[in-house]
């Protein structure tokens, strides 16, 4: 699988691939070394599970890579655990070879990966009606499952805190089109400005917020009645 993945990254002019690893062990170690831009995770693996890796490598202060989860199994529970870990994508390993390479490409430009479906399943867990905000913590082994639970917890904390300072009417606007899972180039569209803008936008609208990613964002507007 991950020879294939290669040879699909390798096609791609904008694409270099710097390593490989065999289990989220060497993910992690690997990903502190090489300082990718974005790494393609597994969730099942040997030593380390995905979730686990993933949660290391975002958390390290000196890495700044973004990770995409590749999984094969459609589960909501990975699906969650991955973003409350610090995933900044999911994508099923049945996705086409150009689905792959936008997926790298995406989490490159600090975007995220969810697809508009995707963005539905987690807004309902995470601002459902019982209020109930975090991922369930059975990751697989006992460390993933604690470092999931404690990240939750902190946006669980920080989603349900009071609304931070007030938006801009433009910002405003923004926020409400990525909780319809609009994409920058999109947005951009859709309000006649450049995509740069938007960009600026976002990052003032996740500054004034207090949260960390688009979901979240997209999460704590639905929770403040702001979209």
């Amino acid at each position: 699988m991950r020879a294939g993945f290669r040879l699909i990254l390798e096609g791609a002019a904008d694409v270099e691939v710097v390593g490989e690893a065999s289990d989220g062990a060497e993910a992690v170690a690997a990903a502190s070394r090489l300082a990718p831009d974005v790494v393609c995770m597994d969730v099942q693996m040997p030593v380390m599970d995905g979730l686990e890796a993933t949660r290391r490598i975002v958390t390290d202060p000196a890495s700044t890579a973004a990770v995409v989860i590749v999984t094969t199994f459609d589960r909501d529970d990975y699906l969650f655990q991955a973003l409350s870990a610090g995933a900044s994508g999911f994508l099923l390993k049945n996705a086409g070879p150009e689905d792959l390479v936008s997926a790298v490409r995406i989490a490159a430009a600090g975007d995220a990966l969810l697809a508009p479906e995707v963005t539905r399943r987690v807004i309902a867990r995470f601002a459902g009606a019982d209020g109930a905000a975090g991922a369930p913590a059975h990751a697989e082994g006992d460390r993933g499952a604690a470092g999931v639970a404690a990240r939750s917890s902190v946006a669980a904390a920080a989603l349900g805190a009071a609304p931070g300072p007030e938006l801009t009417d433009r910002e405003a606007e923004v926020l409400a089109l990525m909780a319809d899972a609009l994409s920058n180039a999109e947005i951009a569209v859709r309000l006649h400005i450049g995509e740069s803008t938007v960009k600026t936008h976002v990052s003032n609208v996740l500054l004034k917020l207090g949260v960390r990613d688009r979901v979240q964002a997209v999460v704590y507007a639905h929770r403040h009645g702001l979209a």
